[in-house]
């Protein structure tokens, strides 16, 4: 950090910003003057120099994992595979019953693009070359020359850095969104997808396993991905059906031009000469066949390398991929009617490389193209569709006003009498009016969105389709109406995922009720049996932390998977959990090896999908190293989670009745505070919320409807805001007060959470995230961002029961592990102590600023812009210092 913070400096005095260059130099990071143009500027350099400060970190976690391999072995390394297999072998595991495990594995993480990363996309294109030329200073063999063009290299870096804008000016675009997860799909996963690849095998030699089944890719996990960006259009009014046209299009292209480039690159390393090598007939018959159906182009092809049949059969195949791109599918032309003959063709190339024994070649070469192919297809990504049920409910209601205007209206039917008349519907296939008439708004939107995927199906078929999910799931008719929808459009015959999507703490309770109707529907069993008998289940993570607090929705969503699964198993049919989590640990974020070994044993059947938001995309894969990991603790913990239900141990027994009271106590000292009268009163004056809904971070609306009710305020600017006034209140409020009731109520269970705080993996990480929260909570801060609450009463009264709450937290947990935090934390402590200075200085100019703006908004009824501006730039300093948003 010291070079970096020199390279800074330097910088800053070559650009005559010599006052600030001290500042820098100095590391005291003081209070400055109140000069405008000198605190916009300071405010950038903080904010630079805490995302260095990240970047740093996030390099020498990378040498701390390399250290550790070096001196233990890869077994050594936490969610690694080198973990999973070696504890697969002390469990007892034969080499088959890992490859079982392995084959079963499907694990698809789903990219949003909610309103969440606050770096512009050209600052996030800095940090990757700025990590890159990090990486390449740590190579011992430089010259002295060739160390200082690298030093120059950064400081130029850093120059262009200084010169760009931290802050989105302008709300993102939908298309401009997707052109951000496209460049993640095409750009990075290919290349962390085959070094994780790589991984496996390594680990799995270095267990002394026989490494040719391996050679196999069907025996390695499956990996796909999915994307919410430009299907979601859940509260989201841009998402229009146009714009999903386009990006089932778009993820089309991509996915063609990144298999075409990856046979052009495979073409250029297969120069093998027919006069040296032995040609197999399977590749000369193959050659003949393509040259029938590809004319001139197909001679043009061939010519161009004269005795290399191996690239000759290569230039084959681009010319059918690239007619395939532009869909010149006549009946004389080469083309690829779906992924599965592309993998025939490259079938044939392995076949052909083994029989001339270049082994080498097809594991090095032809492997990581057959996985890219398995995992992106020609759909690049499946685009999720995703609505509110209440937006289905009135697209419905307007429907029948058209087709059935005696009927009262559908909102007025009972639950009863929406099933009966949805299943007397679904029994035959005529729609409910002919093609392009118009219901009404809702409707209209509903079933446009409806027609895009017909025409796609109709081209394509279903595989760029991913699941239609219906958020605020709470009956039946809610999954049923997909039904409807579908028939009105012409896709009854086509079997889709329809989802359902379980937020609050009351939908999550109800779930199994709606769940065992649904798989009993017999019009669903039929379409599961088409789906491989798996049922998809999205669980909701954000909004049932803002309902009921952490503890309870965290305790929520595992006994919903323990009762799930086991009425998954009582209907036959495997349960796929769709984790809707976001970036902070109040949304679900957090490790993945901590976060997957936390679920219930015997819930994972192999089937995972989970939702990676905002920031987080850039935070988990920007840089390859890291998103190698990443992408590995993921594979090798879903591997680890499915073994525990296909070759199950003996479980342990753990305290689940001490859970329920405690997530009992806790939901009702949350819910007390924020529905205590004064609650939305301080939380709108001492968070600055009313900020944050002005930011340009996303193209989503920050509520879903537009009325200023908490209800209605989405999770992520709910958790956003809590976190810039370094409350933190949505990660730990509610466990003090918990705890202490179980304690003095029920010694007896309170002992048996203590026995098992460091052994149960659920309880162990529900502490350890809140207690990361609790410890970077600020009171001081907090007592700071309090003072503009207007009313002191309000401000006395809420305070009063926050900090008591926080002082009883810390209290609690001392008293519940047996070493002191200063210990367990070490980590922790150093990384905020490293932030403190420059974080205290930010948040108390976004105080004043907030204080300056919300006065003149009051006495004036006008928004000062510029202010909002220069806020705006301090909460993205703030974001990049805290590492997470909403």
């Amino acid at each position: 950090m010291d070079f970096l913070r020199a390279c800074f400096t330097q910088v800053l005095r070559d650009l005559q910003e010599s006052d600030l260059a001290d500042f820098l130099e100095s590391g005291e990071f003081r209070e400055i003057p109140t000069n405008g143009d000198f605190q916009e500027k300071y405010v950038q350099l903080i904010s630079i120099y805490l995302q260095l400060m990240n970047l740093v970190e996030e390099n020498a976690a990378v040498q701390f994992r390399r250290k550790r391999i070096i001196e233990g072995g890869t077994a050594s390394i936490r969610g690694s595979w080198g973990e999973t297999l070696k504890r697969w072998n002390n469990q007892g595991l034969t080499e088959d019953q890992m490859l079982a495990i392995l084959s079963k594995v499907q694990v698809t993480p789903v990219l949003t693009a909610h309103p969440t990363e606050a770096k512009r996309v050209s600052v996030l294109d800095l940090h990757r070359e700025l990590y890159l030329l990090l990486v390449k200073m740590e190579n011992k063999n430089w010259t002295e020359p060739e160390k200082k063009q690298i030093k120059e290299d950064i400081q130029a870096l850093i120059e262009r850095w200084w010169r760009t804008g931290e802050v989105s000016l302008e709300k993102p675009t939908v298309a401009k969104e997707r052109k951000n997860v496209i460049h993640y799909f095409t750009k990075v996963f290919p290349k962390a997808l085959q070094k994780t690849d790589k991984q496996l095998l390594q680990s799995w030699e270095e267990m002394g396993f026989d490494p040719r089944p391996l050679l196999d890719g069907r025996n390695f996990p499956t990996l796909q991905f999915g994307s919410w960006v430009g299907g979601d259009r859940d509260g989201h009014p841009y998402v229009t059906s146009d714009l999903t046209a386009e990006t089932l299009i778009a993820h089309r292209q991509e996915a063609l031009k990144l298999l075409e480039r990856g046979l052009l690159q495979l073409g250029g390393s297969l120069s093998y000469s027919e006069i040296r090598n032995p040609v197999p007939w399977v590749l000369e018959n193959a050659i003949a066949s393509k040259l029938k159906k590809s004319g001139v182009m197909g001679e043009q092809a061939v010519t161009r390398n004269p005795y290399e049949p191996w690239r000759q059969f290569v230039n084959l195949m681009v010319l059918a991929l690239r007619n395939t791109q532009y869909e010149k599918e006549e009946p004389d032309q080469l083309y690829y009617r779906d992924p599965e003959e592309l993998l025939e063709d490259l079938a044939v190339l392995r076949k052909s490389l083994e029989s001339i024994h270049a082994h080498r070649m097809a594991k090095d070469l032809l492997f990581p193209l057959e996985r890219q192919v398995l995992s992106f297809g020609f759909h690049l990504a499946k685009l999720d569709i995703r609505q509110n049920s209440e937006f289905h409910e009135k697209a419905i209601e307007q429907i029948l006003a058209k087709v059935l205007p005696s009927r009262k209206p559908y909102r007025e039917w009972n639950e009863a009498e929406r099933v009966a008349w949805i299943n007397e519907e679904l029994r035959n296939d005529r729609p409910f009016a002919v093609s392009g008439r118009s219901f009404g708004p809702e409707a209209d939107k509903v079933l446009d969105c409806y027609r895009v995927i017909f025409d796609h199906v109709s081209r394509y078929g279903t595989r760029g389709i991913g699941s239609f999910i219906i958020s605020m799931t709470r009956t039946l008719s809610d999954l049923l109406t997909i039904y409807l929808f579908l028939r009105e459009v012409g896709l009854s015959e086509h079997a889709f995922r329809i989802v359902p999507l379980f937020e609050t703490i009351d939908d999550l309770n109800q779930s199994e009720e709606v769940m065992e109707a649904f798989l009993q529907h017999p019009l669903h069993r039929e379409k599961l049996e088409s789906l491989s008998n798996v049922q998809e289940i999205m669980l909701g993570y954000s909004d049932s932390n803002k309902d009921g607090g952490i503890v309870s929705s965290r305790w929520q969503i595992f006994t919903t998977e323990k009762k799930l699964s086991k009425l998954g198993r009582k209907h036959g049919v495997k349960l796929c959990f769709f984790h809707g989590i976001g970036g902070t640990i109040s949304r679900g974020g957090g490790k993945y090896h901590r976060f997957l070994e936390s679920m219930p044993p015997g819930s994972m059947d192999g089937a995972m999908k989970l939702t990676v938001q905002g920031e987080t995309i850039a935070q988990q894969f920007a840089n390859l190293l890291n998103g190698t990991y990443n992408l590995e603790m993921l594979l090798s913990g879903v591997a680890l989670q499915t073994g525990l239900s296909v070759f199950s141990p003996t479980q342990e027994s753990y305290p689940e009745t001490a859970i329920r009271k405690l997530a009992a106590y806790s939901h009702e000292h949350y819910t007390a505070l924020i529905k205590h009268p004064n609650f939305l009163t301080f939380y709108s004056e001492a968070t600055p919320i009313d900020v944050l809904e002005q930011s340009k971070i996303g193209s989503r609306p920050s509520r879903r409807t537009g009325t200023r009710t908490l209800a209605d305020l989405r999770a992520i600017p709910w958790v956003f805001s809590w976190s810039q006034s370094r409350f933190n209140l949505t990660g730990w409020y509610g466990l003090g007060k918990a705890l202490e009731s179980l304690r003095s109520a029920d010694p007896e269970l309170y002992a048996e959470v203590k026995s098992c705080a460091d052994s149960w993996p659920f309880l162990r990480y529900i502490l350890i995230q809140l207690e990361t929260n609790i410890m970077t909570a600020d009171t001081q801060l907090m007592t700071e961002y309090a003072e503009l609450v207007q009313d002191e009463s309000v401000r006395r009264e809420m305070m009063s029961l926050i900090l008591g709450e926080h002082e009883r937290c810390l209290s609690e947990l001392d008293r519940l592990f047996s070493k002191p935090r200063q210990i367990r934390r070490q980590s922790q402590l150093h990384s905020m102590q490293r932030r403190a200075l420059p974080l205290r200085v930010l948040h108390r100019m976004q105080i004043r600023y907030l204080k300056e703006w919300r006065n003149k908004k009051r006495d004036t009824n006008v928004s000062d812009e510029a202010l909002i501006t220069r806020i705006l730039e301090i909460t993205t300093a703030l974001s990049s210092g805290l590492k997470n948003t909403g």
